[in-house]
């Protein structure tokens, strides 16, 4: 049976009209996505499938072209949507986050951060920009690094900070080995970083570890 010869109330488009997103399962969030199934599978056939295969919904959106290309129903084309579709929430995520501010949206804040950060194979050093009344400006990848460690320059913070006007800042950077947990060298620059700025008057509200699973503020932990 195919899904339009499905009771109406149970399809997942229509659910998803009458009852919202949020009571879809994923494959039935999945499905609405793949829009049609192969010869023997159904829309939501294939996505269970797929999401057993990859582990579920991150594994799908984290996967190379490569490997995603290879599973039965998809293409480059899908892989395509599917960033964009990923690209879209954390452009939407940034909007409330400049819209909102940052200190009225600290878990925001970490959902925008974490959102874009974790599935970073190597180091990534990111800056959000921030104005007198600790809305974001603007966000920045400032440097990159090995799988172990990031080259960060006070200078060149510096340069964009004052290029963006910015009163403040919050520092972000991934451990690709999934552990948010801040090193002794994570200290050290952040305290650097916090110096050079403070000469200029402009403030250092946190520098934000984060791992697979976990987002830890340096700020919470008294290490600035």
């Amino acid at each position: 049976m195919t899904i339009r010869e499905w009771p109406e109330q149970e399809r997942p488009r229509e659910k998803l009209l009458t009852k919202g997103a949020a009571s879809l399962s994923d494959a039935e969030l999945l499905a609405i996505f793949l829009r049609t199934g192969t010869k023997g599978f159904s829309a939501l056939d294939l996505a269970r499938l797929l999401l057993k295969h990859f582990g579920g919904i991150r594994g799908i959106l984290e996967t190379e072209a490569d490997e995603f290309c290879q599973q039965h129903g998809l293409g480059l084309s899908k892989y395509v949507q599917l960033q964009a579709v990923q690209e879209l929430m954390q452009r939407h995520l940034l909007e409330s986050l400049q819209r909102e501010g940052t200190l009225t949206s600290v878990a925001l804040s970490r959902r925008y951060i974490k959102s874009k950060m974790r599935a970073y194979s190597r180091e990534v050093f990111l800056c959000l920009f921030l104005d007198s009344q600790h809305r974001v400006i603007a966000q920045e990848e400032l440097f990159q690094g090995s799988i172990d460690s990031a080259a960060v320059y006070p200078r060149e913070v510096l340069n964009r900070a004052f290029y963006h006007k910015a009163a403040a800042v919050i520092f972000a950077h991934n451990h690709p080995s999934g552990v948010a947990e801040p090193s002794e060298a994570d200290i050290a620059i952040t305290r650097r970083l916090k110096s050079a700025l403070e000469l200029v008057d402009i403030k250092t509200l946190d520098h934000l570890v984060v791992g697979d699973t976990l987002v830890t503020s340096m700020a919470e932990r008294g290490l600035l």
